[in-house]
């Protein structure tokens, strides 16, 4: 009988290579179903491992960091989001029984509120696109209330930079905006270590 081996391993009766996975033949379906649940498990833990680790870089390597990222190959977009995310989360903060993906989805938004929105995906048991759903209904809802406007003039290019920004974390632009200024007046001011400019964009 096909066991699971030691550190969280795929099963025995399954090879992998860098391009590709191949199951032994007759496989049962609680098995199959197993090595799903597995490989889950460590696609979604590998986004907060590699958060982790480009934050470590960054706080130890500061003088070698963008070299060493842009020798190992990796793509930095990937690994910013990553890092974004894993960054608005210690590890005491994150729930094992959402995915990563849930997380993003509510980085944007203040400490209280991320938890409060997790604790609800936990409880109900929503994927994340639900929990997307009702956090963009809930942010439509509070636009709706009426709010004075504030009149902004942007340069195209630096709303340009916005709109990628925006996209990188999985908002659109103005949620994205509002989760910024919101970020700005709770927290203190401090540059934002992920920026373009850090690697020379």
């Amino acid at each position: 009988m096909a066991r699971e081996r030691e550190h969280g391993t795929l099963d025995v009766r399954a090879a992998t290579r860098r391009t590709a996975l191949t199951l032994s033949p007759g496989l049962p379906l609680a098995q199959w179903r197993h090595l799903g649940r597995q490989m889950f498990v460590v696609t979604d833990s590998s986004a907060w491992w590699l958060g982790d680790w480009l934050i470590y870089g960054r706080r130890e390597y500061p003088d070698r960091y963008r070299r060493a990222l842009t020798e190992s190959g990796l793509d930095y977009q990937t690994l910013r989001n990553y890092a974004w995310v894993a960054g608005k989360f210690e590890p005491s903060r994150r729930r094992a029984r959402l995915s990563f993906q849930h997380h993003a989805e509510v980085a944007g938004i203040p400490p209280d509120e991320q938890d409060e929105w997790l604790a609800r995906a936990e409880r109900e048991g929503w994927s994340r696109n639900e929990l997307r759903r009702r956090v963009r209904a809930h942010r439509r809802d509070d636009r709706a209330l009426p709010h004075p406007l504030v009149p902004l003039r942007v340069p195209s290019d630096r709303r340009v930079r916005w709109q990628r920004a925006a996209e990188a974390a999985g908002l659109d632009l103005m949620d994205w905006i509002v989760s910024r200024l919101d970020e700005a007046a709770g927290e203190p001011a401090h540059p934002d270590p992920w920026t373009d400019a850090d690697i020379g964009a």
